[in-house]
């Protein structure tokens, strides 16, 4: 059995991680490997075509002549399914396909979904979003620690049954209980403008955690990058327990105790191919070397120390990175970020292709920083973790604050009414 072979079986699949030529243009991406004109020729006007009728399906306007690299996340996952649904599929497996959707973007999918399903597709749908299992799957099968578990009907058993199959124990609470009232402002943002966001304020205190909503494109993710540094800013002011700051670039923030788990952790967050102890002590490096020699006790030292705080799982401090887990992978970049001592830590989208085990686990890390002082920005797009663990929630709508939600008035629909724009 090879791809090749599958693939001419009928066998198609959309990874979590986009498969796709970046440099090449979306038409070309869609069609790669068919045939498409004479000979060894393309048909370029056949692949566009072909391209906009299948996005037709969508609803959704995507430009065939693009070039993939230069398309947002959630158009770049529209393209994977695109790519898929063109060919004569007849075994469809989707990997994570809505993480990086817009509400709007999941709906289309799921009606595409529905008319493979009428036209006789099969489908196996890998998701840790359970909402999703209960929306569209018929049967669910369960897997832990790489075994097999169960089989049931997607009726037979109630979602905490369905999660405790999954994590092997029961879960009582899936969001840990604040124990102490927020304290003075640790960071506050005024006026905020660049990277496509404008006049963005806020302020966040000690020991909170705020949450950010807003629809894919609304400037959440190009907000932390202003506020670490990342992306210039074209004005506003950041202050840091009252005083002004001014931050340049990822190293100043880092300096000023400012510490970012960024959405993308693989391309963004640590380094693979490295050990763990490298990533862990990578941003303390020069507060454990002398003469510009690494102490090797006080590095073991610091990435021990956060190891067991973490609870990483994992044979050794010198296992390479990209051999754990996906939520073995967020505790590294968070240990990175304590490592180096932050005060303030932007948590974008913290659970992101994580199991049901794994984030009741960052759950509880999270409120027991926010416990200890530590003030945290939370960005999500998982509403039930959004008013599960937020004091207060801003919403962000194309680039600016469209409101902000205090935790007695937490309600889905008034959040998703102002991430709309409509509030």
């Amino acid at each position: 059995m090879t791809p090749h072979l599958a693939r001419g079986l009928g066998v198609e699949v959309i990874y979590q991680e986009f498969n796709l030529v970046p440099s090449l243009p979306v038409a070309e991406n869609i069609f790669l490997g068919d045939k498409t004109g004479r000979g060894f020729l393309m048909d370029t006007k056949v692949m566009v075509q072909r391209a906009r009728e299948v996005f037709a399906q969508f609803n959704i306007e995507i430009d065939p002549y693009a070039l993939v690299r230069d398309l947002p996340s959630a158009q770049q996952q529209i393209v994977e399914i695109a790519k898929a649904v063109s060919k004569n599929v007849k075994l469809l497996i989707m990997d994570e396909p809505t993480a990086p959707l817009t509400v709007s973007e999941v709906e289309s999918m799921f009606e595409i979904v529905r008319r493979l399903k009428q036209n006789g597709v099969t489908i196996i749908y890998i998701s840790h979003r359970l909402e999703e299992i209960f929306r569209i799957a018929d049967k669910v099968s369960v897997l832990r620690d790489g075994r097999y578990i169960a089989t049931l009907r997607i009726q037979e058993k109630k979602r905490k049954e369905l999660i405790s199959l999954m994590v092997g124990r029961e879960l009582k609470e899936n969001y840990p209980a604040r124990q102490q009232a927020p304290r003075s402002v640790a960071l506050e943002v005024r006026n905020l403008c660049g990277n496509g966001d404008v006049d963005i304020s806020f302020s966040l205190r000690q020991g909170e955690i705020l949450g950010f909503s807003g629809l894919v494109g609304a400037g959440r993710t190009e907000m932390a990058r202003l506020i670490m540094g990342a992306e210039p800013a074209e004005s506003g002011e950041i202050f840091l327990q009252g005083k002004l700051v001014r931050i340049k670039s990822p190293q100043d923030a880092i300096n000023l105790g400012i510490g970012l788990i960024p959405e993308d952790r693989k391309n963004q967050g640590v380094f693979l191919d490295m050990d763990i102890k490298w990533n862990i002590s990578f941003s303390k490096v020069r507060r454990i070397s002398r003469y510009a020699v690494v102490d090797r006790r006080q590095e073991t030292a610091v990435a021990e120390k956060y190891r067991e705080l973490l609870k990483i799982k994992t044979p050794g401090l010198g296992q390479q990175v990209k051999n754990l887990s996906g939520g073995n992978q967020q505790k590294v970049v968070l240990a990175k970020s304590l490592a180096a001592e932050s005060k303030v830590l932007i948590f974008d989208e913290p659970t992101r292709g994580i199991d049901v085990g794994a984030k009741q686990e960052i759950y509880n890390l999270m409120r027991e920083l926010a416990n200890d002082g530590i003030a945290i920005i939370m960005i999500s797009s998982d509403m039930e973790e959004l008013l599960g663990m937020s004091d207060r929630i801003i919403v962000l709508s194309e680039g600016r604050v469209a409101g902000e939600v205090a935790r007695g008035q937490f309600s889905q629909d008034l959040i998703l009414d102002m991430a709309s724009g409509k509030h």
